[in-house]
Order: structure tokens, then sequence, then C-alpha cells
């Protein structure tokens, strides 16, 4: 996959670059990791520049997850509802537990949106619960613009000072995205068992 990212970016320059961030936000297995390294690389041989570079890249990025809000949008909170009151019974869901989630992201979900942009996979996910929750949409794109211009100008630099050892990142990167993984499922079972012992108590 990695060379057929670099080939669509070599052959169309900014587009090709602007089209492979918005279908990194979309499909997160083409990584940023790759695309921008390769960009920063671009700015050493070719006509691109640090400036445009980070420019289409961060737009790519923007429209990426504004389609990822909309389908959050879609997949609102009175169709979980629906879900909850059909199969909620299998999940284990009440609707207090949706009502709870979504005044959990209406009450920290900005800084979550602007933090998860660094972050390897959530960078992409996070857009979907934003939509669910209605937040308001200049912020959300305020705090993403925000997020993708640390993480690309971040990568693009790396790549540019790197030259032909741009690929380098990707090896590091990987270790990074290992340690976020780890602690994203540390967080999750963490969460689980006190969501357990929270509902224990409940029913006693």
């Amino acid at each position: 996959m990695g060379e057929w990212v670099t080939a669509v970016m070599e052959q169309f320059g900014y587009l090709g670059i602007f089209l492979m961030m918005t279908l990194e936000n979309l499909f997160p297995p083409i990584p940023s990791e790759i695309i921008l390294p390769f960009g920063g690389f671009m700015t050493t041989y070719s006509a691109l520049t640090y400036t445009g570079v980070l420019t289409a890249a961060t737009l790519g990025a923007l429209i990426g997850a504004m389609l990822l809000y909309c389908i959050g949008m879609i997949v609102d909170v009175s169709r979980l509802e629906k879900i909850v009151d059909k199969y909620g019974h299998i999940l284990h869901l009440k609707k207090t537990d949706i009502y709870r989630a979504d005044e959990w992201f209406e009450k920290y979900g900005y800084w979550t949106v602007f933090f998860c942009r660094m972050v390897p996979l959530l960078r992409s996910l996070i857009s979907i619960p934003a939509g669910m929750a209605r937040m308001n949409f200049g912020i959300f794109m305020l705090l993403t613009a925000a997020g993708s211009i640390i993480w690309n100008s971040i990568l693009i630099g790396i790549g540019t000072v790197l030259g032909e050892n741009w690929h380098r990142v990707a090896a590091f990167m990987d270790v990074y995205s290992n340690v976020v993984y780890t602690f994203i499922l540390l967080a999750i079972i963490l969460f689980l068992i006190w969501y357990m012992k929270r509902r224990k108590k409940g029913k006693l």
C-alpha cells in the first residue's frame, strides 16, 4: 500500500496529498505516517513547498473529518435508543447508558477532538461521536484543524529533515502507535471493570 500511496503523491503532487489525507481519515489503514513524511521529502527534490504540502494535507484531513462527522449525525442518539430498545437486553445496555455517554462527550468532547487528532486510529474515529453528539460544527472544524496542523507540520518537517531517509519515521511511529494502542486497551479494560462494579452496586 505504501508504494501506491507514494506513487499517487508523486504523480499528482498537492492534489495527490489532499486525496491521500482524505482517504486516510476515512480508511485508517492508509497511514499518515507515510503520507506526511514522504510529502516532506518531496519538498527537497520537487517544486512542492512545505507550506503547500501542509495546506493540502490539512485540507484533506478536514474534508475526511467532516464526512465522518456527517456519518455520526446520521447515527444519532435517537437511532441508538431504538437499537437499545431492540437489542439492549443482549448488549446489557440501557438508555441511561447512552445519555451518560452523550453527557460525557458534551462535557469533555472539545478537548477530546483536539488531542485525538494526534493519536493514530482515534484521529479518524473521534469525528463520529462528535457528529453523534451534535458538537458545534464550527468548533469541531476549528479544533480538528488545530490538531491536524500540529500533527501534520511535525511529520512533514521530520520528512523534510530526513530527506531520503524519510521512511525511518514509519518505524518510530510503529512503536508510538503500539504504545498508544496499549494505553487505549488498558483504559478500556479499566473502564469496563469500573462500569461492571458500578452496575453490581446498583443492583444491591
